[in-house]
């Protein structure tokens, strides 16, 4: 992390006081502007605070926890999501990514820096894809991929991306060619280095690369390099005749309505678990455990 973090508007939807202090104090020093929400609130409150990130616990908000993050990374894509909670299993965490947050913490973690750190990596990332420039749709094969949707449409169909999904995207197609490798793909899409043996890139590039097949089958677009990583190119599928790419005047794709967060566009989180983290609200003031599925 950076001796002068830059300065941020976070929002923390959590009970455990020790923890708020705690936090509060470093967001303090650090020039950040924290506001303590206690419970679920609204996105259209969350954009009228204009944060920039909002760390959730969802132990503290009980049977509302799934819908509340689902609803928070489907309407405000342009807010860092850091889920900060307590023990879990992995089938909660794999739920937790696919309904659209940046990163997950488990409680106790090492401390506020660790918390800091990694909303300042989902901050940056959001910066990156709205810098000037960065939001130009960009048209590769029958894909356009547009940031300022944080999605991708093939024709005028949506690829319904999740939000890893577009922010993987975008990085392999603004390599324009060049194989990224692995680790290199892990740590700009998660902020922080790839432990060894994790394979969780294999698998966010499989998915993606499946959603591109299926709504544009005539082209290939992620191009696997065995032992080394991944090449972004749109080149016409082995034995297929793709169909004329969109003309550059062409016109571009309107935004199409938000998918639910954790609709059927979405298939692989029917293997997550149906149960919600237990009501903690009656063990106020920290709350309890993320309960496990």
């Amino acid at each position: 992390m950076t001796d002068q973090p830059q300065r941020l508007r976070v929002a923390v939807v959590d009970i455990d006081s020790g923890f708020l202090q705690v936090l509060g104090k470093r967001m303090e020093r650090a020039g950040w502007e924290m506001r303590v929400l206690g419970d679920a609130v609204p996105a259209d409150e969350l954009v009228g605070l204009r944060v920039h990130a909002v760390v959730v616990n969802l132990a503290a908000l009980g049977s509302r926890a799934w819908d509340f993050l689902g609803e928070l990374c489907g309407e405000l894509p342009g807010v860092g999501v850091v889920v900060c909670t307590g023990q879990s299993s992995v089938a909660q965490r794999v739920r937790g990514l696919r309904l659209g947050a940046d990163d997950w913490v488990t409680k106790p973690c090492h401390g506020p820096e660790e918390v800091i750190a990694r909303v300042e990596a989902v901050v940056r990332r959001r910066r990156a894809a709205g810098a000037p420039g960065g939001s130009e749709p960009v048209r590769h094969g029958e894909l356009t991929i547009r940031a300022d949707h944080f999605q991708a449409y093939a024709g005028e169909r949506s690829l319904d991306l999740t939000r890893r999904e577009f922010e993987l995207l975008q990085l392999l197609a603004a390599a324009e060619g060049r194989v990224l490798q692995r680790e290199d793909v892990y740590q700009r899409v998660r902020g922080y280095a790839m432990a060894r043996g994790d394979r969780s890139v294999d698998v966010f590039v499989r998915k993606l690369r499946q959603k591109l097949e299926r709504a544009s089958p005539s082209w290939t677009y992620i191009h696997t390099h065995f032992g080394v990583g991944y090449r972004f190119a749109a080149e016409p599928a082995a034995g297929a005749s793709p169909p004329e790419a969109p003309a550059a005047g062409a016109p571009l794709p309107e935004a199409a309505a938000p998918a639910p967060a954790a609709g059927a566009s979405q298939p692989d989180r029917s293997a997550a678990p149906s149960a919600s983290p237990p009501d903690a609200r009656a063990a106020r003031p920290a709350a309890a455990p993320l309960g496990v599925s």
